[in-house]
């Protein structure tokens, strides 16, 4: 069989239990659900953290470097590797449109083609400030322009352009690169997605809280201050709908991509990858945003459907968004860096096993810019329980949940005696996994 075809679609800030197919939130995407039938739903897919209050930089240079966080400090370094630089050199024509939010001559390096292009972090949904193509690979900011239209939509439709432009009988590949911005805020889902959800019909998740029950570090960042404290049941409800409205909205753009492919005759050899940079708050835990690490903020979605790929598979295996990095380079052909930290997918697509990563370490700031002293959040995660180190002003918080009970994480077991052991095999864990991923703030202490 022939190379196959990557349509990779990437969102910011959607969560991993925002699908209406999970059964865990009431919203809207039939695409989604149907992606889920058709391929295979990975459950337990994270981020590891970051190293900045945009989440979003150090996540997206971890999955086009396959490096792990702390050797990651300049998302997307000059002599990194990149997922579609390699391809691109392997015979893959690379096209790529939306966010980008790392340096300009990365983007260059990657990609062969280009639709509109978001340079920035966020912006007004409505007015996003985008280049076009540029065949020097400089995109200078002098020719950025206010994209005409709603950013979803704009970025959709270049990506059905370029769709447009293949067959089915094309001998080159190619890997097909879209970022959303969707559904981070401002929250305003365009009509009639803005009046989809009425807020007075949401539930409040089962771990809202008016505030978090102790300072993580984090409560003055932008993310955190769009909405008042403590936080109001009205106003977290109205947040939700408008998050709703804008997940559905991208999920009716993402079947158009969808249709398009299928039109093209591109279906039976394109695996498409749909996933996030990370999941958000937006009122659990008393928290807004995705500067922390419960699951609702580490854990995203990760959809996978094509040649090669199980369908009406849901795997559980805990899993990193940097291991994309081998895996696609491996169903490519490509020889994969020795510098990657990321571990391929290939065993769990063909089912040779339902294992991946026996943990899952994850970090928040600490590193690269913060000034000795600042606050930093640290947590280990096995198949059922959870540890988290919070410091703030040099004092320690640590927080220990049973998942499989309690996957909402809000009966912390720190203080049950029956968990004194779990609690130091963890905190042992803990500290051979920060050694591992070279995080610089233990120093080989604990």
């Amino acid at each position: 069989m022939s190379r196959p075809n990557f349509l990779f679609m990437i969102a910011d800030d959607h969560r991993h239990s925002a699908i209406g197919a999970l059964g865990t939130e009431a919203v809207s995407t039939p695409t989604f659900d149907q992606l889920i039938v058709d391929g295979t739903c990975f459950t337990q897919a994270h981020i590891m953290g970051s190293t900045s209050g945009a989440v979003c930089m150090p996540s997206r240079g971890m999955l086009m470097t396959g490096c792990g966080l702390f050797d990651t400090p300049d998302p997307l370094p000059d002599d990194a590797p990149l997922l579609p630089e390699l391809l691109q050199q392997s015979g893959y024509r690379t096209f790529g449109t939306g966010k980008w939010h790392n340096r300009r001559g990365s983007y260059a390096r990657c990609f062969g083609e280009s639709g509109a292009v978001f340079f920035g972090g966020m912006n007004d949904q409505y007015a996003m400030p985008v280049n076009d193509f540029d065949p020097a690979g400089e995109y200078p900011p002098e020719e950025t322009y206010i994209a005409d239209g709603y950013s979803t939509t704009v970025f959709t439709d270049e990506m059905i352009n370029f769709l447009n432009s293949r067959g089915s009988d094309d001998d080159e590949p190619f890997f097909a690169y879209i970022a959303f911005t969707s559904p981070h805020d401002p929250r305003t889902p365009p009509p009639p997605y803005d009046r989809m959800y009425d807020p007075a019909n949401i539930e409040l998740p089962p771990n809202f809280q008016p505030e978090h029950p102790f300072d993580i570090g984090a409560r003055d960042i932008r993310d955190e201050v769009l909405a008042g404290y403590p936080r109001g049941e009205d106003e977290i409800k109205r947040h939700i709908a408008d998050y709703y409205g804008m997940i559905s909205h991208m999920d009716m753009d993402i079947g158009r991509i969808l249709e398009t492919l299928e039109a093209r005759g591109l279906r039976e050899n394109t695996i498409v990858i749909y996933t996030s940079d990370h999941g958000l708050g937006v009122g659990q835990h008393g928290l807004m945003g995705k500067q922390n690490l419960y699951d609702h903020s580490m854990r995203i979605p990760l959809l996978m459907r094509g040649p090669g790929v199980p369908a009406g598979l849901q795997c559980g295996a805990l899993l990193y968004l940097l291991d994309l990095y081998p895996t696609l380079l491996e169903l490519a052909g490509v020889p994969v860096p020795d510098s990657t930290a990321g571990h391929s997918l290939s065993a769990l697509l063909r089912q040779d096993t339902f294992m991946h990563r026996k943990q899952i370490f994850s970090a928040y700031q600490g590193v690269f810019g913060h000034p000795a002293g600042a606050p930093y959040q640290r947590s280990i995660k096995n198949d059922r329980h959870k540890l988290i180190l919070t410091v703030v002003d040099g004092a320690e918080t640590w927080q220990l949940f049973d998942l499989a009970a309690d996957p909402y994480e809000i009966n912390d077991l720190i203080a049950d005696p029956a968990c004194a052991g779990l609690l130091e095999s963890l905190k042992t864990d803990l500290k051979k996994r920060a050694a591992r991923a070279n995080d610089p703030v233990f120093k080989g202490n604990l």
